[in-house]
């Protein structure tokens, strides 16, 4: 049996240094180097308002990795459509796909993935952070792309069409997903507790469409993975320091290894963090490889994306090459799913 898909998802972190242009070419030099090893996907996040994160501008950043690799698809990982109107993202995406053909994914979110006070200023209006237009937003978005008569035709007009994901945290983009006939893409790096009701419930609702003529389903983990099982666990704290701090409303820059080393958790602290590794794989390449298996056997998830919040970008580069090793040795379900 062969392996299953592999993709990256990239958040152009910030490090302490707070060098935003750095960021983005430490971004660039990745995705190069995922072409080489074999990665499927390489998509970027939307966020605003967060100095720890540089990839406020998906679109913007892909067409730059776009003109910085050849066969790779890139895409957002995503879009959170109740932050734009949607016929400017059919415009940026069928350019991208004019530009690109074969090459770009368009994953779309449906929360604002930001405070309020920033979702306002970049919708200019309180009607447009709420979440409750999101279908009708999604379809008009879908059709303008599609060249659907009954809407506007977003221009440029790709020849091959961006292929369109909806993202998730929860069951109701699941559903939705299933019942639109769209790929689905569940964030278990931050809701591993909800991954597997997610996908049984996308794949009860799903109805073939247009796009699909059954369901298919890409779970983002998060993968931290070194030669020791030590040095994999230094290079987790800071992305885990870094997280805690955004969900108690004070982002920071990613902390050094140093830093994230002395820092001393609290026993609160310690209960978050330890909720939080349980959705992830780390360790060395063995550990790495049977962790990802399990997941992929209690999924039952046809692609696997993974995500590294690693500070330096040489071991960040080193963490997903020996997961492409592993995925190139073989990355299959040790039993038969839930699929």
């Amino acid at each position: 049996m062969t392996s299953i898909p592999l993709s990256i998802l990239d958040l152009a972190p910030v490090d302490s240094t707070r060098d935003t242009t750095q960021a983005l070419r430490n971004t660039t030099e990745l995705a190069r180097q995922a072409e080489g090893w074999g990665y499927q996907r390489f998509w970027v996040a939307e966020h605003h308002n967060m100095p720890a994160i540089a990839s406020s501008t998906p679109a913007v950043l892909l067409a730059h990795l776009a003109a910085s690799t050849q066969t790779i698809r890139l895409g957002s990982g995503g879009v959170m459509l109740p932050n734009h109107a949607p016929l400017v993202v059919a415009e940026q995406f069928g350019t991208l796909a004019s530009l690109h053909p074969g090459r770009i994914d368009l994953g779309i979110g449906r929360a604002p993935g930001t405070d309020q006070r920033t979702a306002l200023a970049l919708r200019r209006t309180v009607e447009g952070l709420s979440a409750e237009d999101f279908p009708a937003e999604l379809a008009d978005l879908i059709g303008m792309l599609a060249g659907d008569p009954n809407r506007l035709q977003a221009v440029p007009t790709p020849l091959e069409l961006p292929q369109v994901w909806l993202l998730g945290s929860s069951g109701y983009s699941a559903q939705l997903a299933g019942m639109l006939g769209l790929p689905f893409s569940f964030a278990h790096h931050f809701s591993g507790e909800n991954t597997v009701p997610a996908l049984d419930l996308y794949r009860r609702s799903f109805r073939p469409s247009q796009w699909l003529s059954e369901p298919h389903t890409m779970i983002a983990v998060s993968v931290t993975c070194a030669d020791t099982e030590e040095r994999a666990l230094a290079l987790a704290r800071p992305g885990w320091l870094s997280f805690m701090r955004l969900r108690m409303g004070q982002p920071i820059p990613m902390p050094t290894v140093a830093e994230a080393a002395e820092y001393e958790f609290s026993p609160a602290e310690l209960g978050f963090i330890a909720e939080r590794r349980r959705g992830q794989a780390l360790g060395t390449p063995d550990t790495v490889r049977g962790e990802l298996r399990e997941l992929i056997d209690r999924t039952g998830t046809d692609e696997l994306m993974i995500t590294s919040q690693i500070y330096d970008l040489p071991d960040r580069l080193r963490s997903y090459q020996l997961v492409a090793e592993v995925a190139a040795a073989g990355l299959t379900a040790v039993g038969s799913g839930s699929k």
